[in-house]
């Protein structure tokens, strides 16, 4: 299993939108699920590029991803365009 890191990665983002989408009581998940992803790939971004706090087979950087992905999460749903 080379890319468990990865598929656990996603698995979460996932896992936390759905979370989020049930809290919130909205019925858009895509764009919900969107903003996870990428809340999850800037956050791997800054701990294996920006700041080298980990490696991509280190575990270190999985724990960015999911903060990134709660707080890419609260920012969406704080300043969305509610109609």
């Amino acid at each position: 299993m080379q890319y468990i890191e990865i598929a656990i990665a996603i698995i979460g983002a996932v896992a936390l939108a759905w979370i989020a989408d049930l809290l919130t009581g909205r019925r858009g998940i895509g764009a919900v699920i969107l903003v996870a992803l990428v809340s999850a790939a800037c956050g791997a971004f800054l701990a294996i590029r920006v700041f080298a706090v980990a490696a991509l087979t280190d575990w270190e950087w999985l724990l960015w991803s999911l903060v990134t992905t709660v707080i890419g999460l609260a920012a969406f749903f704080l300043f969305r365009n509610k109609r």
